[in-house]
């Protein structure tokens, strides 16, 4: 059968007059929006001036395609691909997505789902890494924010959409994957092999860093991190009222926008949150920070690198915006874009970019991120032996339980690890000395 141009035209004006109203009422939000509002567009007066003589194009090209490719290729083949390239054009993060990459993506927000571990996206059509899972076979193997992935099992990625790639790494638990990995700077690609897990992602981790000094560390922005948060912040100071806390948005690629909102809410007690604007009027919303506050009054430090996007640059946005917090790191990844996950009928479903979110001043994140208030590379601090001060503690036979010593000595040696984090601590424990003295 051959497509005419009024064929395809009528056939198009009859899907979006059914799709855009059933996919926006049904249209859950991912890693950035709520449920919309109902919306009812006038699909006839919206559709009457489709562009004949692109119609007219796409129509020759499946023809010819049909007609002359060397293999045999079905109808719902060519217009699927056709669907997955009118998405993937629009920008990195919109796409078509089939039965099993979309159960992929909602398992994904739940927290478990099998891999290696890493989010990913497009960056001037190359495969990178935003960041990788924390405890995951990605973060092991020593993978980095701004890795380009430039193969999968030998398979080039230069060709390969996002949602392809994302499900090439995924797998059965216990199988491997080998990735070719560019790393800035360097000029020679290198082979990384990993053996995919069952992702289980807890996404909310806590301890005391010393006494009155809490850490809280988010991974990624799932339904139960807020709650998660909660109780941790409530664990952390069951014994002890915090004179500080750490919040660490390190290599945390986002997710749920209300995840995020909600975290905000446990340190901001008043004011925006953050706000969405796109074209649609589902998309101009607003989210503010609530009374039921458990740490309003918590000194805090939030730890952002390049790594941390999405969702983690809201929290840190709201943070810094509203003088909340000190922010300290590198500079955030910078993807302020909102999409909205939306179903089909048949069991499929669409990625698709809908605005674009803004901090409480009115900063767009986009492509700009995050710049922290005290910038900090991080880093291991070395101290020579020459320099070390002696204490009580270094002396050979001093007396001490072995369990605080033990423990201690664990938390000096993961604070001259990690500087970033060593540097937050002294931090508050400053701001805690500024504030005393003003008292």
């Amino acid at each position: 059968m051959t497509l005419s141009v009024e064929v395809v035209r009528t056939l198009v004006k009859q899907a979006l007059a059914v799709l855009i109203p059933v996919t926006l009422l049904t249209a859950p939000v991912i890693a950035t929006a709520q449920s919309p509002d109902a919306i009812s567009p006038d699909a006839e007066g919206q559709f009457d001036d489709l562009p004949l003589e692109e119609i007219k194009t796409f129509a020759e090209v499946f023809e010819r395609i049909k007609r002359a490719y060397v293999e045999d290729v079905d109808d719902r083949t060519l217009l699927r691909n056709a669907m997955r390239g009118m998405l993937s054009e629009l920008d990195p993060h919109s796409a078509y997505l089939d039965e099993d990459e979309f159960t992929s993506l909602r398992e994904s927000t739940q927290g478990e789902f099998g891999g290696i571990g890493i989010e990913v996206g497009m960056e001037n059509g190359q495969l990178t890494i935003i960041t990788p899972v924390d405890d995951t076979p990605a973060s092991r193997a020593g993978l980095m924010s701004r890795d380009l992935i430039i193969s999968i099992d030998d398979a080039p990625t230069d060709s390969m959409s996002l949602q392809e790639a994302v499900s090439l790494m995924r797998g059965e638990p216990g199988s491997e994957l080998t990735l070719g990995i560019l790393r800035p700077g360097e000029e020679t690609p290198r082979d990384v092999t990993l053996i995919r897990e069952a992702i289980r992602s807890e996404s909310v981790k806590h301890e005391l860093l010393e006494s009155g000094y809490g850490y809280l560390r988010i991974s990624q922005f799932q339904s139960r991190t807020a709650e998660q948060a909660r109780q941790a912040l409530q664990r952390m100071s069951a014994d002890q009222a915090l004179e500080g806390l750490v919040l660490d948005l390190r290599n945390n690629p986002g997710g749920i926008l209300q995840s995020a909102v909600d975290i905000a809410d446990l340190f901001l007690d008043d004011g925006l949150v953050v706000y969405t604007e796109g074209r649609l009027s589902n998309t101009q919303m607003s989210y503010s920070a609530t009374t039921d506050t458990p740490a309003a009054e918590v000194p805090l430090v939030v730890l952002i690198n390049s790594g941390s996007a999405s969702a983690a640059e809201i929290v840190a946005g709201a943070i810094q915006d509203q003088r909340r917090g000190v922010i300290m790191g590198t500079d955030s990844f910078g993807k302020g874009s909102v999409q909205q996950i939306m179903p089909l009928d048949n069991g499929e479903g669409l990625k698709l970019t809908t605005a674009l979110y803004y901090t409480p001043d009115g900063r767009s994140i986009q492509a700009q991120g995050i710049s922290p208030d005290v910038d900090v590379v991080r880093g291991r601090l070395e101290v020579a032996e020459s320099r070390r001060e002696v204490r009580e503690a270094d002396l050979e036979g001093h007396l001490e339980s072995q369990n605080e010593a033990r423990d201690r000595q664990a938390m000096s040696q993961r604070l001259r690890d990690d500087y970033q984090l060593g540097e937050a601590l002294n931090l508050l424990k400053a701001l805690n000395v500024v504030d005393r003295r003003r008292r």
